[in-house]
Formats: structure tokens, sequence, C-alpha cells
């Protein structure tokens, strides 16, 4: 389970705060995606939870762990996914993920591993074949192939598809379905709405570091959700 309890984050010399007395849950078994521009405060959540930054109040929980009280405890049982998934290039997909499990501190033999990289969708033929020639939604997948590795309980994820072709997008997709009905809790960050209709139980839009509205995926449609993210921005822009 993932948590935020009054989450706030200022810099020094911001007129306003980057993130503003944030709560939300994300219970195990759910995908929530934060919908919201630049600037609206996405990342700065996904960087409390991480522990790249401290907050200035309030609290990030990975599991009812604090991440600012307790980073490594946090992260052993979180995995996070960026845009853009940094392996080394010289390596194949299976001595990445081998390379990623074994600092991580946990350990698997190689055919537990292959089988990890083939249920995350890597293609049979390329784990052993050197990552420089991989395509984005590859990588995302041995990402997801670390994440299984570490039996991580949570699972951030930031811009998954951007720049993924439509199938490869629907393919990562129905992977986040798996995990999801395997009982992760996964938040996702996007400004994707077709993709955060498709993968989410609930939805919240963010906007001056407010969460504005969250709905739950199955009350909105597509139409609905575009009107409501376009009203609550062209209300604040007037």
């Amino acid at each position: 389970m993932l948590e935020a309890r009054n989450l706030t984050k200022r810099y020094d010399g911001a007129n306003a705060p980057a993130l503003d007395r944030l709560n939300l849950t994300v219970p195990d078994g759910e995908v929530f995606c934060l919908l919201g521009p630049n600037g609206a405060g996405k990342t700065t959540t996904v960087n409390l939870f991480l522990n790249f930054i401290q907050p200035t109040a309030g609290q990030a929980l990975v599991c009812g762990i604090d991440a600012a009280v307790d980073p490594s405890a946090a992260r052993a049982r979180l995995a996070y996914i960026p845009e853009q998934v940094m392996l080394y290039g010289a390596l194949s997909g299976l001595e990445n993920l081998q390379y990623f499990t074994e600092i991580s501190g946990a350990e698997a033999p190689r055919e537990s591993l292959l089988s990890l990289l083939a249920a995350a969708g890597l293609p049979k033929d390329a784990a052993q074949r050197s990552v420089r020639g991989y395509s984005k939604g590859m990588r995302q997948k041995v990402g997801v192939a670390i994440a299984l590795a570490r039996r991580a309980q949570a699972l951030v994820l930031d811009e998954p598809t951007s720049g993924l072709d439509p199938l490869a997008a629907n393919e990562f997709a129905a992977l986040i379905e798996r995990l999801r009905k395997e009982g992760m809790a996964v938040l996702m960050v996007t400004h994707d709405l077709f993709l955060a209709k498709q993968c989410g139980t609930k939805i919240g839009i963010m906007a001056q570091g407010r969460l504005a509205s969250v709905f739950g995926a199955d009350d909105v449609d597509h139409l609905g959700l575009e009107r409501a993210y376009l009203d609550l921005f062209a209300s604040a822009a007037a």
C-alpha cells in the first residue's frame, strides 16, 4: 500500500508549495493514475515516495513505512519505473535483470529470471540479446521484471508509455492490469487520459500541488474524464 498523509513540499523562494497537503491511498490491488499538467505536483509526489527529496510536512508511507524515516526499508518494498528505464547497453536483458536483482539483495536462479522476463512480456529470443538493441517497450518490460524479482509490493510509474507505439502501450497496460490482479499497489503518473482510463481503478487530477478531483475509473467514461480535466484547467486560467 502507498499512502500520502498531508504530504507537503515547499521549496525555498517559491511563492506556493510544490505539493500542498496531499492525501491519497493506493491499497493493494489498485492502480491510481495521477493526471495533471507540468508543475501540478505529480513528479514531486513520486520523488517523495522514493525519498529523492524530503517532505516539508506530512508523510509518504510505503507499506506503512515512512519513506523519510526509514528509506531503505521503504525502498525494499517499492519498485520504480521511470519514463526512460536505464539499463546497461552492453549487457543482455537477462544480465541486467541478474545484476539489478543481486544489488537489491535478492537472489534467483537463471531459469527463474528467464521466467520473470517472460512474465513481463519480453520475447524469449530477446532475453539474451544486448539491451543496446532494445526498443523502449522492451526496456520497460525488463524494468517490470526487476520489480517482480525484487518481490516489490508497490510500484511507482512515471510516464511509462510515453513514446511507445499503440501496440506496445497496450501490451504494457495489460501487464499493469495483471500486476494489479496479483495484488500490487500501483501509482502511475501520466499525461495520457486514455491510458489512465484504460489502466486505472482510480484517477486523480492534480492542480497547483493539490489533488483537485478523484474519480473511480468505472464511474467516468473517456469523454467525461476529458471534460472534467479541461473544465478544471479552463476555470483555473480564467
